[in-house]
């Protein structure tokens, strides 16, 4: 995206920030309001998401697609369908989504045990630290802030993770708002190294086939909201790291 670099040296970890504040509001609306948006506007919510995300999905692969020709176009394509399939197996064999699920158990366990006894100040906030920061969408996102300055799609996140605090709130208390500090830790942390290593690391066709992959990992996201197909995200993480290594190897 045009103006990329120099949104991210302008304002650093901008959506992590975002996404952080998005808690604390949400935290804020749940104490005051005492309720959940309806039903109705929750439908129309996550349509609204979905599309955004879709937009931002194709957005960021525009910007890795279009510096060249048509056979760069394609070169890049092709690469980012390679890192897919050879990151989900990858994914498969290390068992990601599997143990990520274990975790989303564990925190919905903790969710049960809340709505029967008080719980401790520390059920909630791994629980909602576990919510908020393992979703692939948060290491997405925060690759995407430092390659590029990208922000939108943690601002997107927020927008969920805010919702989801409303609820939170009335179950965990105050220990759901403080989740929002493990979120700083660990997506900042992600897009400082990006931001830092990246342009040490990586050169352009490698930068841009990442950022073509990150794209149509994004893209995905919006099926699992829509409730279109089920998609296994952790699975495609390795992707991130297999699209920049086949643009090196492919000369």
């Amino acid at each position: 995206m045009p103006g990329g670099p120099a949104r991210c040296r302008a304002m650093p970890m901008l959506g992590t920030f975002i996404n952080a504040g998005a808690i604390f509001l949400g935290g804020i609306l749940g104490i005051i309001l005492k309720r959940q948006f309806a039903p109705k506007s929750q439908v129309a919510l996550k349509g609204i998401l979905a599309v955004l995300i879709v937009f931002v999905g194709l957005a960021t692969c525009w910007d890795g697609l279009s510096t060249g020709g048509v056979g760069r176009f394609f070169k890049h394509l092709l690469i980012a369908v390679l890192a897919m399939m050879l990151g989900h197996l990858t994914g498969r064999l290390l068992r990601l989504q599997k143990g990520l699920n274990q975790l989303g158990q564990f925190a919905a366990k903790k969710l049960l045990e809340a709505d029967a006894v008080k719980p401790p100040w520390s059920d909630g906030f791994v629980a909602c630290s576990i919510l908020y920061c393992l979703p692939p969408v948060a290491v997405f996102g925060s690759l995407l802030e430092g390659l590029n300055g990208h922000w939108q799609t943690l601002a997107i996140k927020a927008v969920m993770d805010g919702m989801a605090t409303m609820a939170f709130i009335g179950i965990f208390g105050w220990s759901s708002m403080a989740a929002a500090v493990p979120v700083v830790a660990f997506q900042g942390s992600i897009t400082l190294v990006a931001r830092v290593l990246a342009p040490q690391l990586l050169n352009q066709t490698m930068t841009e086939c990442l950022l073509v992959t990150t794209g149509l990992l994004v893209f995905c996201v919006s099926l699992i909201i829509l409730e279109i197909r089920k998609v296994e995200l952790a699975d495609y993480l390795p992707s991130l790291l297999w699209a920049p290594v086949i643009a090196w190897t492919w000369k």
